[in-house]
């Protein structure tokens, strides 16, 4: 098992534990809950700039790797709603559209097309992650930081996560769609 593979696992063995530890109060939960949320994101972060950079890529992390992140974000997400710090309606459209865009990727990829990520996706993903750690970290930590992410972080990201799955199917969708009707 090479580095990336390693902390890509690392990252998904993290999920529960940062879910555990986001579902149960006690005394610096918040901090520990952000300190496990920081340390998968870091995770992300190296096992992309490790691979790529010593081309160390496999057909099993390019798989894993994004299912990681997105069980991730997914997980938080929902320790949010039930924390009452999220709206329900607002993760199941975060969420949503990651199963939709996935869903297509793969269907794509199936059909011999390659949808790469776009800056906008890229950006969601970036701005998803800041906000929810804001989040998990909570009022008492952040203050005025922390409703700002509430409500503008968050109406953010939703705008995003709409916006990016409408570019994804608006520039793909065609070319996906006739390659199924012909097949």
């Amino acid at each position: 098992m090479n580095i990336p593979m390693l902390l890509t696992i690392t990252r998904i063995v993290a999920i529960p534990v940062l879910v555990v530890i986001m579902l149960t109060p006690f005394p610096g939960q918040e901090i520990v809950a952000f300190a496990v949320f920081i340390f998968a994101c870091l995770t992300d972060m190296l096992d992309g700039f490790w691979a790529r950079r010593k081309k160390m890529t496999t057909v099993l992390g390019s798989l894993l790797d994004p299912m990681a992140d997105k069980l991730l974000i997914a997980s938080a997400l929902i320790c949010l709603v039930e924390s009452h710090v999220v709206a329900s309606w607002m993760a199941i459209i975060i969420i949503g559209r990651e199963i939709a865009v996935t869903g297509f990727r793969a269907i794509a990829a199936s059909r011999g097309f390659n949808i790469p990520a776009s800056g906008l996706g890229k950006l969601k993903m970036t701005l998803e992650t800041i906000t929810i750690a804001i989040l998990i970290l909570g009022p008492d930590h952040l203050g005025i930081v922390f409703k700002l992410a509430q409500t503008a972080g968050l109406w953010l990201i939703v705008a995003l996560a709409l916006f990016s799955a409408i570019e994804y199917f608006a520039r793909f969708g065609s070319r996906v769609l006739s390659e199924n009707s012909s097949s």
